[in-house]
């Protein structure tokens, strides 16, 4: 499995009702957290075995493997990924069991998709609990929670996908990040590895950042937040 070596949220939603896994999976891209869909559990585990998410959102009464049995694979492994459990089950045996899999945390259903949202962030920091819930670099100032981003003290406004592009270039802290690495995590598995999209809302986004230009582009190699004095070097829209 691939390891995750940068910020920006991906999550496994494990759910067999079509239309609530979309409706989550459609809810998460509106907090600017990209997910994956696995509609049972063979096909869960296909996933886990090739993509590094961060959160596994799991139903537990799954076909295949149960979601149970996913839980406990996860825990096995080691990766140390936080486990959201759904049911639609309120009883506290049903949690405590849950819980005594390996579970994170419990969403009994129905739920509000902006409390899932905020139990995934709140799981997310959790796990880097190292990492500052806001960062700052360069004169930005990125906060996942409130989704808000300031630049020299200037609020700045931004679409969903600029804003998990964004949080991606931050948390690299001047590094170089590749498209490819941009399109694994802030777009989902359905993004056509192709696609001009990186090149296109990281364009976006410098504007929207504005003068002088503060994501610098590294020829052949990637996008990085430019922290020293030749900011804007790379000719801001020469992608």
């Amino acid at each position: 499995m691939a390891t995750r070596n940068l910020d920006g949220m991906r999550v496994l939603i494990v759910e067999d009702e079509p239309y609530l896994a979309e409706a989550i999976r459609d809810g998460l891209r509106l907090e600017a957290i990209a997910a994956d869909i696995a509609g049972d559990g063979d096909t869960a585990l296909a996933l886990l075995s090739i993509n590094a998410y961060d959160i596994a959102v799991l139903d537990r009464d799954i076909p295949g493997p149960s979601g149970d049995e996913i839980a406990a694979r996860i825990v096995a492994s080691g990766s140390g990924m936080p486990i959201l459990m759904l049911t639609a089950a309120d009883r506290l045996d049903d949690k405590a069991s849950g819980f005594g899999l390996g579970a994170d945390d419990y969403l009994t259903k129905p739920f509000e998709l902006q409390e899932l949202a905020l139990r995934l962030r709140a799981l997310d920091r959790r796990r880097a609990h190292s990492r500052p819930p806001v960062r700052e670099i360069a004169g930005l100032r990125v906060d996942p929670f409130r989704r808000e981003v300031y630049r020299d003290g200037r609020y700045v406004a931004l679409t969903r996908k600029q804003f998990a592009v964004l949080e991606v270039l931050v948390a690299a802290e001047g590094g170089v990040v590749s498209a490819e690495e941009l399109l694994e995590r802030a777009w989902d598995e359905n993004a056509d590895p192709f696609t001009n999209a990186v090149r296109i809302t990281v364009s976006a986004l410098r504007k929207r950042l504005g003068e002088p230009w503060i994501i610098a582009t590294v020829p052949g190699v990637g996008y990085r937040i430019d922290t020293g004095t030749d900011t804007g070097s790379d000719g801001g829209d020469r992608d």
